[in-house]
Protein backbone atom coordinates (compact mmCIF):
# COMPACT_ATOMS: atom_id res chain seq x y z
CA UNK A 1 0.00 0.00 0.00
CA UNK A 2 1.12 3.54 -0.51
CA UNK A 3 1.65 5.61 2.69
CA UNK A 4 2.68 8.65 3.43
CA UNK A 5 4.66 8.88 6.70
CA UNK A 6 4.62 12.29 8.73
CA UNK A 7 6.26 13.83 11.89
CA UNK A 8 9.14 10.96 10.96
CA UNK A 9 12.95 10.98 12.22
CA UNK A 10 15.90 9.38 11.10
CA UNK A 11 15.54 6.20 14.12
CA UNK A 12 11.97 5.81 12.97
CA UNK A 13 12.57 5.84 9.45
CA UNK A 14 15.60 3.16 9.79
CA UNK A 15 13.28 0.54 11.59
CA UNK A 16 10.19 0.87 9.54
CA UNK A 17 12.43 0.53 6.05
CA UNK A 18 13.89 -2.94 7.80
CA UNK A 19 10.35 -4.07 8.87
CA UNK A 20 8.79 -3.30 5.68
CA UNK A 21 10.78 -5.81 3.80
CA UNK A 22 8.46 -8.48 4.95
CA UNK A 23 5.05 -6.01 4.07
CA UNK A 24 6.52 -4.36 0.49
CA UNK A 25 4.89 -0.99 1.28
CA UNK A 26 5.04 1.99 -0.72
CA UNK A 27 6.30 4.66 1.92
CA UNK A 28 7.10 8.05 1.64
CA UNK A 29 8.38 9.80 4.96
CA UNK A 30 7.77 13.50 5.42
CA UNK A 31 9.33 15.20 8.47
CA UNK A 32 7.09 17.98 9.22
CA UNK A 33 3.96 17.28 11.01
CA UNK A 34 0.62 16.40 9.75
CA UNK A 35 -1.62 19.95 9.65
CA UNK A 36 -4.18 21.18 7.58
CA UNK A 37 -0.94 23.76 5.93
CA UNK A 38 0.97 20.28 5.50
CA UNK A 39 -2.26 17.69 4.07
CA UNK A 40 -2.08 18.99 0.98
CA UNK A 41 1.42 16.65 0.36
CA UNK A 42 -1.16 13.25 0.69
CA UNK A 43 -1.94 13.52 -2.81
CA UNK A 44 -1.93 10.45 -4.81
CA UNK A 45 -1.50 8.49 -1.54
CA UNK A 46 -4.78 5.91 0.03
CA UNK A 47 -3.03 5.95 3.61
CA UNK A 48 -0.92 8.27 6.16
CA UNK A 49 0.74 7.19 9.01
CA UNK A 50 1.26 10.04 11.79
CA UNK A 51 2.59 10.44 15.28
CA UNK A 52 1.49 11.68 18.61
CA UNK A 53 1.22 15.26 17.46
CA UNK A 54 0.03 15.52 14.28
CA UNK A 55 -3.14 17.42 14.14
CA UNK A 56 -6.22 15.56 12.43
CA UNK A 57 -8.68 18.36 13.33
CA UNK A 58 -11.95 18.59 10.91
CA UNK A 59 -9.79 20.84 8.49
CA UNK A 60 -7.37 18.54 7.79
CA UNK A 61 -9.59 15.42 7.26
CA UNK A 62 -11.32 17.30 4.88
CA UNK A 63 -8.41 17.77 2.73
CA UNK A 64 -7.35 14.45 3.64
CA UNK A 65 -10.83 13.23 2.60
CA UNK A 66 -10.72 14.74 -0.69
CA UNK A 67 -7.38 13.72 -1.50
CA UNK A 68 -8.67 10.21 -1.10
CA UNK A 69 -7.54 9.17 2.25
CA UNK A 70 -8.90 6.22 3.65
CA UNK A 71 -6.72 5.02 6.51
CA UNK A 72 -4.77 6.77 9.20
CA UNK A 73 -2.50 4.55 10.69
CA UNK A 74 -1.92 5.89 14.23
CA UNK A 75 1.75 4.62 15.21
CA UNK A 76 0.76 5.19 18.86
CA UNK A 77 -1.72 4.19 21.55
CA UNK A 78 -3.50 7.53 21.77
CA UNK A 79 -5.85 9.04 19.34
CA UNK A 80 -6.62 12.42 21.11
CA UNK A 81 -5.21 14.23 17.95
CA UNK A 82 -7.48 12.82 15.48
CA UNK A 83 -11.27 14.04 15.24
CA UNK A 84 -13.05 10.83 14.92
CA UNK A 85 -16.37 11.74 14.16
CA UNK A 86 -15.48 13.68 11.71
CA UNK A 87 -13.29 10.90 10.78
CA UNK A 88 -15.91 8.37 10.30
CA UNK A 89 -18.38 10.46 8.51
CA UNK A 90 -15.48 10.70 5.69
CA UNK A 91 -15.07 6.85 6.04
CA UNK A 92 -11.73 7.78 6.56
CA UNK A 93 -10.68 4.40 8.94
CA UNK A 94 -8.41 4.71 11.80
CA UNK A 95 -6.38 2.23 13.03
CA UNK A 96 -3.49 2.76 16.11
CA UNK A 97 -1.21 0.73 18.20
CA UNK A 98 -3.14 -0.32 21.43
CA UNK A 99 0.10 -1.83 23.33
CA UNK A 100 4.05 -1.82 21.90
CA UNK A 101 6.09 -1.71 25.34
CA UNK A 102 3.99 -0.96 28.15
CA UNK A 103 7.60 -1.81 30.36
CA UNK A 104 8.85 1.26 28.78
CA UNK A 105 6.78 3.97 29.75
CA UNK A 106 6.24 1.97 33.34
CA UNK A 107 10.40 2.30 33.19
CA UNK A 108 10.48 5.37 32.46
CA UNK A 109 7.86 6.62 34.90
CA UNK A 110 9.95 5.05 37.74
CA UNK A 111 12.84 6.90 36.51
CA UNK A 112 11.31 10.22 36.96
CA UNK A 113 10.23 9.46 40.76
CA UNK A 114 13.49 8.28 41.25
CA UNK A 115 15.80 10.83 40.38
CA UNK A 116 13.01 13.38 41.55
CA UNK A 117 12.84 12.35 45.08
CA UNK A 118 16.87 11.58 45.17
CA UNK A 119 17.87 14.82 43.06
CA UNK A 120 19.72 12.77 40.70
CA UNK A 121 20.18 15.77 37.99
CA UNK A 122 21.09 18.07 40.74
CA UNK A 123 23.78 15.88 42.20
CA UNK A 124 24.93 15.15 38.59
CA UNK A 125 25.71 18.63 37.60
CA UNK A 126 26.90 19.27 41.27
CA UNK A 127 29.86 16.80 40.75
CA UNK A 128 31.07 18.01 37.52
CA UNK A 129 31.41 21.25 39.50
CA UNK A 130 33.41 19.84 41.97
CA UNK A 131 30.86 20.14 44.59
CA UNK A 132 30.69 16.95 46.84
CA UNK A 133 28.01 19.05 48.90
CA UNK A 134 24.79 16.93 50.44
CA UNK A 135 22.71 19.98 51.24
CA UNK A 136 19.53 20.27 49.48
CA UNK A 137 19.54 16.67 48.60
CA UNK A 138 17.90 14.73 50.75
CA UNK A 139 15.38 12.11 49.82
CA UNK A 140 12.72 10.02 51.03
CA UNK A 141 12.10 5.72 51.18
CA UNK A 142 9.87 5.06 49.09
CA UNK A 143 9.31 2.16 50.73
CA UNK A 144 6.18 2.21 52.80
CA UNK A 145 4.53 4.89 50.43
CA UNK A 146 1.16 5.51 48.78
CA UNK A 147 1.32 5.61 45.40
CA UNK A 148 -1.91 6.35 43.60
CA UNK A 149 -2.13 5.33 39.86
CA UNK A 150 -5.00 7.02 37.91
CA UNK A 151 -4.90 4.34 34.85
CA UNK A 152 -4.46 1.02 35.45
CA UNK A 153 -4.08 -0.63 31.70
CA UNK A 154 -1.22 -1.92 30.70
CA UNK A 155 1.22 0.93 31.82
CA UNK A 156 -0.52 1.76 34.84
CA UNK A 157 -0.84 -2.19 35.99
CA UNK A 158 3.18 -2.31 35.11
CA UNK A 159 3.62 0.91 37.49
CA UNK A 160 1.35 -1.12 39.56
CA UNK A 161 3.89 -4.01 39.93
CA UNK A 162 6.88 -1.88 40.46
CA UNK A 163 5.77 0.34 43.06
CA UNK A 164 4.59 -2.77 45.27
CA UNK A 165 8.21 -4.20 44.38
CA UNK A 166 9.33 -1.00 46.15
CA UNK A 167 6.71 -1.83 48.97
CA UNK A 168 4.75 0.90 48.27
CA UNK A 169 0.85 0.92 49.29
CA UNK A 170 -0.74 1.33 45.77
CA UNK A 171 -4.21 2.78 45.71
CA UNK A 172 -5.30 3.00 42.13
CA UNK A 173 -8.43 4.36 40.21
CA UNK A 174 -9.74 3.41 36.93
CA UNK A 175 -13.33 2.80 35.27
CA UNK A 176 -12.49 -0.51 34.72
CA UNK A 177 -10.65 -2.86 37.75
CA UNK A 178 -7.71 -4.55 36.18
CA UNK A 179 -8.01 -8.11 37.94
CA UNK A 180 -3.79 -8.30 37.47
CA UNK A 181 -3.54 -5.24 39.95
CA UNK A 182 -6.26 -6.68 42.13
CA UNK A 183 -4.45 -9.84 42.56
CA UNK A 184 -0.97 -8.21 43.57
CA UNK A 185 -2.97 -6.23 45.98
CA UNK A 186 -4.00 -2.96 44.31
CA UNK A 187 -7.19 -1.22 45.99
CA UNK A 188 -9.10 0.59 44.08
CA UNK A 189 -10.54 3.73 45.11
CA UNK A 190 -12.43 7.35 44.55
CA UNK A 191 -10.57 9.86 42.76
CA UNK A 192 -10.65 12.10 45.62
CA UNK A 193 -8.83 9.71 47.75
CA UNK A 194 -5.97 9.32 45.40
CA UNK A 195 -5.97 12.71 45.53
CA UNK A 196 -6.02 12.62 49.20
CA UNK A 197 -3.86 9.72 50.67
CA UNK A 198 -1.04 9.79 48.04
CA UNK A 199 2.36 10.60 48.40
CA UNK A 200 3.26 9.66 45.09
CA UNK A 201 0.35 10.29 41.91
CA UNK A 202 0.90 8.91 38.57
CA UNK A 203 -1.20 9.65 35.61
CA UNK A 204 -1.66 6.23 32.79
CA UNK A 205 -5.29 7.25 31.51
CA UNK A 206 -6.14 8.46 27.94
CA UNK A 207 -6.98 11.65 26.98
CA UNK A 208 -10.58 12.26 26.55
CA UNK A 209 -13.26 15.06 27.31
CA UNK A 210 -13.63 14.01 30.81
CA UNK A 211 -10.06 13.43 31.83
CA UNK A 212 -8.99 16.76 29.88
CA UNK A 213 -7.77 18.87 32.91
CA UNK A 214 -8.16 16.24 35.58
CA UNK A 215 -5.33 17.86 37.32
CA UNK A 216 -7.13 21.32 37.95
CA UNK A 217 -6.57 23.37 41.09
CA UNK A 218 -9.52 21.53 42.81
CA UNK A 219 -8.03 18.65 42.67
CA UNK A 220 -4.47 20.26 43.72
CA UNK A 221 -6.30 21.67 46.96
CA UNK A 222 -7.12 17.93 47.77
CA UNK A 223 -3.57 16.63 48.00
CA UNK A 224 -0.60 16.33 50.40
CA UNK A 225 2.03 19.13 50.87
CA UNK A 226 5.05 18.46 49.03
CA UNK A 227 3.03 15.14 46.86
CA UNK A 228 5.08 13.77 43.84
CA UNK A 229 3.43 14.29 40.48
CA UNK A 230 4.47 12.14 37.38
CA UNK A 231 2.89 12.61 33.86
CA UNK A 232 4.22 10.25 30.87
CA UNK A 233 0.39 9.83 29.34
CA UNK A 234 -1.13 13.51 27.90
CA UNK A 235 -0.26 16.81 28.57
CA UNK A 236 -3.56 17.80 28.53
CA UNK A 237 -4.52 15.88 31.58
CA UNK A 238 -2.74 18.44 33.66
CA UNK A 239 -3.38 22.39 34.06
CA UNK A 240 0.21 23.23 33.78
CA UNK A 241 -0.73 27.01 35.35
CA UNK A 242 -2.10 25.90 38.26
CA UNK A 243 0.58 23.15 38.66
CA UNK A 244 2.67 26.30 38.75
CA UNK A 245 1.08 27.73 40.98
CA UNK A 246 0.88 24.79 43.22
CA UNK A 247 4.91 24.29 42.66
CA UNK A 248 5.62 27.88 43.91
CA UNK A 249 3.21 27.15 47.06
CA UNK A 250 5.37 24.09 47.89
CA UNK A 251 1.88 22.17 47.68
CA UNK A 252 3.73 20.11 45.11
CA UNK A 253 6.97 19.60 45.86
CA UNK A 254 8.19 17.41 42.90
CA UNK A 255 6.92 17.24 39.26
CA UNK A 256 8.02 14.89 36.28
CA UNK A 257 6.60 15.29 33.34
CA UNK A 258 7.39 13.27 29.39
CA UNK A 259 4.40 15.12 28.14
CA UNK A 260 3.62 18.76 27.76
CA UNK A 261 0.32 20.57 26.92
CA UNK A 262 1.55 22.69 23.83
CA UNK A 263 4.50 20.21 23.05
CA UNK A 264 3.39 19.90 19.48
CA UNK A 265 5.75 22.83 18.95
CA UNK A 266 8.83 21.82 21.11
CA UNK A 267 9.48 18.27 21.23
CA UNK A 268 11.19 15.94 18.79
CA UNK A 269 13.02 19.20 17.27
CA UNK A 270 16.63 20.73 18.19
CA UNK A 271 15.73 24.13 19.52
CA UNK A 272 19.10 24.38 21.42
CA UNK A 273 19.83 27.78 19.33
CA UNK A 274 16.64 29.36 19.47
CA UNK A 275 14.53 31.32 21.60
CA UNK A 276 11.74 29.23 23.40
CA UNK A 277 8.53 31.16 22.94
CA UNK A 278 6.33 29.41 25.18
CA UNK A 279 6.56 31.28 28.28
CA UNK A 280 4.54 28.97 30.94
CA UNK A 281 7.52 25.56 29.77
CA UNK A 282 10.14 28.32 30.05
CA UNK A 283 8.48 29.13 33.64
CA UNK A 284 8.56 25.09 34.56
CA UNK A 285 12.18 24.27 33.45
CA UNK A 286 12.85 27.25 35.94
CA UNK A 287 12.38 24.58 39.63
CA UNK A 288 14.62 22.77 40.69
CA UNK A 289 11.88 19.93 41.73
CA UNK A 290 10.81 19.83 38.53
CA UNK A 291 12.14 17.13 35.43
CA UNK A 292 10.86 16.88 31.86
CA UNK A 293 11.91 14.74 29.30
CA UNK A 294 10.95 15.44 25.56
CA UNK A 295 8.13 12.89 25.23
CA UNK A 296 11.05 9.62 25.67
CA UNK A 297 9.24 7.21 27.85
CA UNK A 298 8.20 4.73 24.98
CA UNK A 299 11.59 5.44 23.14
CA UNK A 300 13.38 1.58 23.60
CA UNK A 301 14.60 -0.43 21.10
CA UNK A 302 11.94 -3.23 22.05
CA UNK A 303 9.24 0.00 21.85
CA UNK A 304 10.22 0.65 18.36
CA UNK A 305 10.14 -2.78 16.97
CA UNK A 306 6.82 -3.14 18.29
CA UNK A 307 5.98 0.04 16.80
CA UNK A 308 7.02 -0.60 13.61
CA UNK A 309 5.63 -4.24 13.04
CA UNK A 310 2.29 -3.34 14.37
CA UNK A 311 1.48 -0.83 12.19
CA UNK A 312 2.88 -2.44 9.19
CA UNK A 313 0.73 -5.28 9.87
CA UNK A 314 -2.44 -2.93 10.54
CA UNK A 315 -1.92 -1.52 7.33
CA UNK A 316 -1.61 -4.27 5.77
CA UNK A 317 -4.94 -5.79 7.11
CA UNK A 318 -6.83 -3.24 5.90
CA UNK A 319 -5.15 -3.28 2.53
CA UNK A 320 -6.46 -7.01 2.17
CA UNK A 321 -9.60 -7.00 4.17
CA UNK A 322 -10.91 -3.23 4.45
CA UNK A 323 -10.89 -3.80 8.62
CA UNK A 324 -8.03 -4.16 10.96
CA UNK A 325 -8.27 -5.94 14.17
CA UNK A 326 -6.62 -2.45 15.94
CA UNK A 327 -9.13 -0.23 14.31
CA UNK A 328 -10.46 2.86 16.94
CA UNK A 329 -13.87 2.59 17.13
CA UNK A 330 -16.12 5.84 18.11
CA UNK A 331 -18.98 3.90 19.29
CA UNK A 332 -16.83 1.45 21.77
CA UNK A 333 -14.90 4.98 22.51
CA UNK A 334 -17.77 6.82 23.85
CA UNK A 335 -19.06 3.87 26.23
Amino acid sequence: MKVAFFSTKPYERKIFEEVNRLYHHQITFFEPRLTNNTAGLTTEFPAVCIFVNDQLDSSTLEILSNNGIKLIALRCAGFNNVDLIVAKEKGITVVRVPAYSPHSVAEHTLALILALNRKIHRAYNRIREGNFALDGLLGFDLFGRTVGIIGTGKIGAEVSKIMTGFGCTVIAHDHVVNPVCEKIGVKYVELDKIFSESDIITLHCPLTPDTYHLIDSKAIEKMKKGVVLINTSRGALIDTINVIRALKSGKIGYLGLDVYEEEGDLFFEDLSNKVLQDDVFARLITFPNVIITGHQAFFTKEALQNIAETTSLNIKEFEETGNCKNQVILESIKK
